[in-house]
């Protein structure tokens, strides 16, 4: 069955392939990001390459997860074209590289402006759609480092994911009577066929960050992308994250897994995440409220 989704972020990375995998997979897609103009275009013009070669209901749209107003406009835009919204994916996000001392805290507020508070953003202006038709699927990408094996000198963007995935797991007993459903799909560190390294945040305190540069942690930066690269295996494909998405979407309301892992790596954050969620579950059950773990029948 066609849906109305919404992805964020969709100008690159694994926003821009969930978005064209959806579309092929016959769904209507709204691909937002911050500025459609942006990059000289080339986002937008491929999305209308792809809509035009492949006849692919796929649209772009102006969202900055960063501005209420952007976010507000935005969704009802959609709901006046569509007059519904079946499934929101939180895709936006933004990492950052480099010394955690030299960042500035206006810096780590811009990284968790844009991967945490951002989400609460666009949930108030989409929700009330959502709970008012009784169904509907909400999708988080979130990331191995929330609890697998974390390197040094990501670590603001590694704290606003964790804060996002809390975010996510609250959201997803508090939306199940409303008959929505959650999801969270959990990618590991794709360091090819992403922009995410390439256009991380840089440190502004970069007197402090040479302290550490040319002091004791001389050529680790360079040391942590090797590493991390050599753990991907030769056929590592950051489009299976795509394809894990369309599969989600693809499954019967109430059957779909809360996690999933798309992690060649395999930095242990799968592990730790049964044994966590486990627990979660076993807390539900003893305070009476194990109900809530799976979301209502839509109306």
């Amino acid at each position: 069955m066609s849906k109305i989704i919404l992805i964020t972020g969709a100008s690159s990375g694994f926003g821009a392939m969930a978005a064209l995998e959806l579309s092929r997979a016959g769904h209507t897609v709204y691909a937002s990001m911050r500025d459609p103009a942006a990059h000289d275009g080339k986002p937008m013009g491929e999305i209308a390459r792809h809509r035009q070669e492949e006849d692919l209901d796929i649209r772009p749209l102006a969202l900055d997860v960063t501005s209420d107003a952007s976010v507000a406009n935005a969704v009802e835009k959609l709901i006046g074209e569509a007059g519904r919204l079946d499934v929101l994916i939180h895709n936006a996000g933004h990492m950052g590289f480099g010394p955690t001392e030299a960042f500035t805290p206006e810096q780590l507020t811009r990284l968790y402006d844009v991967n945490v508070v951002g989400t609460q953003r666009l949930n108030r202006a989409a929700l009330p759609h959502m709970r008012a038709a009784g169904s509907g699927l909400v999708v988080w990408i979130g990331s191995t480092s929330t609890r697998g094996g974390t390197p040094p000198f990501l670590a603001g963007y590694f704290a606003a994911k964790a804060g996002m995935d809390s975010l996510a797991q609250s959201y997803a007993l508090e939306l199940a009577r409303f008959g929505i459903e959650t999801s969270i799909v959990v990618p590991g560190a794709f360091t090819q066929g992403t922009q995410h390294f390439a256009h991380a945040m840089q440190p502004e305190d970069t007197a402090r960050a040479a302290e550490y540069w040319s002091g004791p942690y001389a050529g680790v930066d360079g040391e942590v992308l090797r590493g991390l690269a050599g753990l991907e295996p030769d056929d590592a494909d950051p489009g299976d994250v795509a394809r894990a998405v369309v599969d989600l979407i693809a499954m019967p309301h109430g059957s779909r897994p809360f996690r999933v892992h798309v992690d060649p790596s395999d930095d242990g954050a799968e592990v730790v995440n049964r044994v966590a969620d486990r627990v979660r579950a076993q807390l539900l059950e003893r305070i009476g409220l194990a109900g809530l773990l799976h979301p209502s029948s839509p109306t």
